[in-house]
């Protein structure tokens, strides 16, 4: 589970950093090479104070809910088992298969909806990424078309 995790958010931030890397300067006012590399460093810092976004510090990974070691909610089957108990016995006077049998379904919806969570949550925090590094190539070509340059 955290190497998908890990995986995921790697190929996000692989995908952000190929869009940031899309950006090309071009000295308008023909700017130096040296020029230009001291603009583009300043812009980039003004553009980190003005989003609270740094591209070269990725953002930590959004907190999953605690699981047990396969990947189901502590006390899912315990809860599931005494349901089944219930159920089997009221329905076929078999507690102790009901309870195993609740058990098993219990532990895999955990396992699922803990899988779809999860899910939900690295998509959410890659989209938060995307936006923050819109948000900070917007503000670093704004710098840069401030201080004289074609911005594309």
């Amino acid at each position: 589970m955290k190497y998908a995790t890990a995986t995921i958010l790697a190929l996000g931030f692989f995908a952000i950093s190929q869009a940031a890397a899309q950006q090309t300067v071009s000295p308008a006012k023909g700017q130096s090479a040296q020029q230009q590399k001291s603009d583009e460093a300043a812009c980039y810092q003004s553009a980190v104070k003005q989003t609270g976004f740094d591209p070269a510090k990725p953002p930590a990974p959004a907190a999953t809910p605690p699981t047990t070691a396969t990947g189901t909610t502590p006390g899912a089957g315990a809860r599931g088992a005494a349901r089944g108990a219930v159920v089997g016995g009221v329905v076929g006077g078999d507690a102790g298969a009901g309870a195993a049998a609740g058990a098993a379904v219990a532990r895999s919806q955990s396992r699922k909806q803990n899988a779809a969570a999860t899910q939900q949550s690295q998509q959410q925090a890659q989209a938060a990424t995307q936006q923050q590094q819109a948000a900070f190539d917007k503000a670093k070509a704004a710098c840069l078309k401030g201080k004289g340059y074609t911005v594309k």
